[in-house]
């Protein structure tokens, strides 16, 4: 398929099919067309742009040299795979990214079959490309697995396991270093580019092979340090040793955005017959798009924005956002208390602990994207008398879950667990949504767990946590801005599993956990309206869980509803646990607990994925009038408000 340069080439790609049309010659101008349409797509719907426009070039090489989808593509993390999902049939709805039924902000298997896997999460590629090789050789294919990993995703253990696993079974497996902060590679130019050219190439593999066979005929002394001498020399020369010595072929590093560097690289590399491959590739983040280049943070993640200046949109915040709320009150207690450490993993500015970091860089840690080592280094802290607060999303805390028991529950470690985006997080959708940590850290003994119901209420809980100094705490809080309550001049400590009556009613008792509770507050002045007598309640605690209060609600109130921002199994199931063991459920006292459904929920406005979930005040509502029997609609009608 031959074009004229003034013909735009990415209209003529549908599928990576198309790409493979064109000529070689022709990619660079493909290349700075899929480059604006990233940058225009991402200024309309906000999103990750800074990853994907490093990796263009890559982009447009990888589907050109391979044979996608049956050569199988994996992106860590996918949020660099916009311009994937751009040259993969979904340019059409590029515009709808991160945004409620559109496309997922990250690779998705459900969305194409360009996406082997799903990604959101980092560091999990090489493990399932690893998987999806072996399953490959299983079944008598030949088909060839690729998986593009960020040189940020590369501080997890997680892909240092898989690199051993892959290197030790000598599978045929491609491994792209996506290096776009230079934190490893030196400058590269044409040198470089060359030398990966000759060292991935057949007849230098084939000389390679060659020594190591002409070695086996030495004495075994000798035979080891040919060996040895052959890897050292081409590790002086290209670097690489590491990988090396983990079974890979290290290959780089190479320029990114250098089509000719990477095509023929790519195609050597396809073309090998045996073990597996690293090809270091260096990038630079927010490549081509100037504001972008000259950003801190290269534009990582962003708001909707103006492309011909790149200035952002500022949103008109009608309260603080709870993660800086957090932060400041973290930072107010640690000017009082010179044992506390903050640690978070990889995301210092997503948890407010940039600014934390500002006031005590001694005593502010970013482990990278290492939860699990951050827990137990937090737990290490503890045991030598200092107040760790790891500070880490919900969903990412997951990660490290071994180490919450193990090492920090069973020794009742006093580590404060911080955790951000509690409940649905909106655009990021559900690979980000923080569902399950009341249900996993509810369940382990001597664990006490808050959730604030507002910015003020948070200041409290991180004064009440650094005052915890016997066992393991954990506080979760939402993303986003607050409720725009009075806020304190600084924290108090709560009393350790008390809640609170906020308003009295007599029919309907609504108990809350967590940030829900202004909807439940707007439920019951709707409730009040349909004449329903509601007591709105703040348990603050699901564990140790208020059984005072929770035992006058039932007592006082026909109809008792639990609200939280969590999955099934969190902390309703104290309070159905709580009022089994004390013969509640006997009485006729109508319980109905509102948690997530157990689905995962799709990207969308935080608001509209509540109200999928019914954890909205319309829901509430209707759930009171469900226990009570009565019909919601001939309520209102009678009352005239139908």
């Amino acid at each position: 398929m031959s074009q004229s340069s003034k013909t735009p080439l990415l209209d003529l790609v549908q599928t990576p099919a198309d790409v493979r049309r064109l000529e070689s010659s022709q990619l660079r101008q493909l290349a700075d067309e899929l480059r604006q349409e990233t940058v225009d797509a991402v200024a309309v719907t906000g999103g990750h742009l800074g990853a994907g426009l490093g990796v263009i070039e890559l982009t447009v090489a990888l589907h050109y040299v391979f044979n996608t989808p049956e050569d199988r593509l994996v992106w860590d993390v996918g949020h660099q795979a916009y311009p994937h999902k751009i040259l993969t049939g979904r340019r059409d709805r590029i515009r709808t990214l991160r945004q409620g039924d559109g496309l997922s902000g990250f690779t998705k298997r459900a969305e194409s079959e360009y996406d082997p896997f799903g990604a959101a999460h980092s560091s999990t590629s090489i493990s399932a490309s690893l998987g999806m090789a072996v399953a490959r050789d299983l079944g008598g294919k030949s088909n060839n697995v690729i998986a593009v990993i960020g040189d940020g995703a590369m501080s997890a253990g997680m892909a240092y396991e898989a690199m051993n696993n892959a290197g030790a079974m000598n599978s045929r497996l491609i491994v792209i270093l996506n290096d776009n902060d230079m934190s490893i590679a030196p400058p590269v130019g044409a040198l470089s580019g060359y030398l990966a050219r000759l060292v991935s190439g057949r007849t230098y593999r084939s000389v390679r092979h060659g020594v190591k066979k002409l070695a086996k005929l030495l004495p075994p002394f000798l035979e080891q340090r040919a060996v040895a001498m052959e890897e050292y020399a081409r590790g002086l020369v290209t670097g690489g040793t590491l990988f090396d010595e983990l079974g890979f072929f290290y290959v780089g590093p190479i320029d990114g955005h250098n089509i000719d560097h990477l095509l023929p690289v790519l195609k050597n590399v396809r073309d090998a017959k045996n073990g597996p491959f690293l090809i270091h590739v260096v990038t630079k983040k927010g490549k081509g798009y100037e504001p972008a280049e000259k950003s801190a943070d290269k534009y990582h993640g962003v708001v909707k924005f103006d492309v011909a200046t790149g200035a952002q949109a500022k949103s008109k915040a009608a309260a603080p956002a709870y993660t800086k709320v957090y932060a400041e009150a973290l930072i107010k207690e640690a000017k009082k208390d010179d044992k506390i450490i903050a640690i978070t993993a990889a995301m210092p500015s997503g948890t407010g602990l940039d600014l934390f970091a500002k006031e005590f860089p001694d005593r502010c840690f970013d482990v990278g994207i290492a939860e699990q080592h951050g827990v137990t280094f937090a737990a290490g802290l503890a045991t030598e008398g200092f107040k760790p607060f790891a500070t880490i999303y919900s969903t990412f805390l997951q990660r490290a879950y071994d180490q919450v028991v193990h090492d920090v529950a069973i020794q009742r470690l006093p580590v404060r667990f911080a955790m951000d985006r509690a409940g649905l997080v909106g655009a990021d959708g559900p690979t980000h949504a923080g569902a399950f940590d009341v249900a996993y850290l509810g369940c382990l003994p001597g664990f006490v767990v808050m959730a604030a119901a507002d910015e003020a209420d948070l200041v409290h809980m991180v004064a009440t946590a650094a005052a915890i100094d016997d066992r393991p705490s954990a506080l979760r809080y939402p993303r986003g801005e607050g409720m725009g309550v009075p806020m304190p001049t600084e924290g108090k400590p709560l009393e350790i599993g008390k809640g609170r009556i906020l308003r009295e009613g007599t029919k309907v008792a609504l108990f809350s956990f967590g940030a829900r509770l202004a909807e439940c507050f707007k439920a019951a002045d709707e409730l009040a309206a349909l004449g329903l007598s509601t007591t709105v309640a703040d348990a603050r605690f699901a564990k140790p869980l208020d059984t005072e209060l929770l035992l006058r609600l039932a007592r006082e109130h026909e109809v008792l509803i639990t609200i939280e921002e969590g999955a099934v199994g969190g902390f309703a199931a104290h309070v159905l646990h709580a009022l089994a063991a004390n013969g509640v459920l006997d009485s006729g006292l109508k319980v109905r607990p509102m948690v997530l459904p157990d689905v995962f929920i799709d990207q969308d406005s935080p608001a509209a994925m509540y109200a999928k979930a019914g954890l909205d005040a319309k829901g509430i509502v209707a759930t009171a009038f469900e226990a009570l029997g009565q019909n919601l609609q001939g309520e209102a009608v009678k009352l005239g408000r139908g």
